[in-house]
């Protein structure tokens, strides 16, 4: 099969590159090397080709193509509100840029990356009103040290629950509307060309070569930076905070399956949770690090961002029956190897 991979340098993209050619599979890599993700000196790999999705043709590329991994996209939280515009051009307009190449080239099979910030915060279970979605959490709750939010009707305590595919998005953040309009845009293509499209919401992605110092640095590698600095990790709020973290090579695996089997799904985009469905708290994950590393205890800082979301834990059911996708890294053994796994340092 001929895939054409964008964002093919990059820390996923990396990662579906190696294990897709290991199965036996033709990759055409496209990446556009951008500052913020690889640094402004870097070396671009000659064997990947440096287009701009918002603005080059890709026509070329999409030759002979069976199906496209589309990976690339400006990551990071977007919480102000000047950064609308800039997530709207790298991840909306490149992709509905992309999918109208797709057309024009006859390609009729995509596999997205989404992402978990889709939904927001998580969903909830209140004694007396049931499932709910939670209420914004206040100042003076925060600054309080009240850190659960609570039923949006009664007020009172909620407990949280796992959440499938079929949740209500609710972005928070500029970054997770544009990944909110990717898979509309998606739809959309799907529904005026007779596509197909999967969408991997991915949750929390950590392992070796994951950025340690960009814009696009997760919270795994914020805290191992800090670490090998000789410094605390420095965890925000009580480090009860309740995540899912999925090893990269898991989720490389479920695009290497999706790409594998979206010709045999459904005209549409599916979508689905790509998870290790194991539980973890930010303050767990800090102190695996931490003693993996030999380094200095998690501090709590009882610190908030009023925008961060408390706890989001997704159901991997469906990737599980979709894809035949099962999560093979716990967190508690991929985190320790973080400890010492190679990170981008650009």
């Amino acid at each position: 099969m001929r895939i054409l991979l964008t964002g093919a340098a990059g820390f996923i993209g990396t990662h579906i590159g190696e294990q897709a050619r290991a199965r036996g599979h033709e990759v055409v890599g496209l990446d556009a090397y951008l500052a913020a993700a690889h640094g402004p000196d870097v070396a671009p790999d000659p064997a990947i080709a440096r287009r701009d999705l918002r603005t080059d043709d890709v026509d070329d590329l999409l030759t002979d193509v069976d199906v496209v991994c589309h990976q690339a996209a400006m990551v990071g939280n977007g919480v102000d509100a000047q950064d609308l515009p800039a997530y709207a051009e790298h991840n909306d307009a490149a992709t509905a840029r992309l999918l109208a190449a797709m057309a024009r080239a006859g390609v009729h099979d995509v596999v997205l990356a989404s992402s978990m910030v889709v939904y927001g915060d998580g969903r909830y279970t209140c004694p007396i009103d049931g499932d709910v979605p939670p209420a914004d959490r206040t100042d003076a709750d925060l600054e309080a040290g009240r850190y659960e939010p609570r039923c949006p009707r009664c007020g009172g305590d909620i407990a949280w629950r796992e959440i499938d595919e079929s949740t209500p998005f609710l972005p928070r953040t500029s970054y997770a509307a544009s990944k909110v309009a990717q898979e509309h845009y998606a739809s959309a293509w799907c529904t005026l060309q007779g596509g197909r499209a999967i969408a991997l919401r991915y949750h929390n992605v950590y392992g070796p070569g994951m950025p340690a110092d960009t814009p696009y640095s997760g919270v795994a590698a914020i805290f191992r930076s800090a670490i090998a600095r000789g410094e605390a990790p420095r965890v925000f709020e009580d480090g009860q905070q309740v995540r899912d973290f999925v090893h990269v090579h898991d989720v490389a695996r479920a695009n290497v399956l999706a790409l594998e089997q979206v010709a045999q799904h459904r005209t549409g985009l599916t979508a689905y949770n790509v998870a290790s469905g194991r539980t973890f708290t930010i303050g767990q994950m800090a102190e695996t690090l931490s003693r993996a590393a030999g380094g200095s205890p998690p501090e709590l800082t009882g610190d908030y961002r009023r925008f961060d979301v408390r706890h989001v834990v997704a159901s991997p059911a469906a990737a599980r029956e979709g894809l035949g996708f099962t999560a093979e890294v716990a967190p508690e053994d991929g985190l320790a190897r973080l400890a010492s796994d190679p990170l981008r340092t650009r």
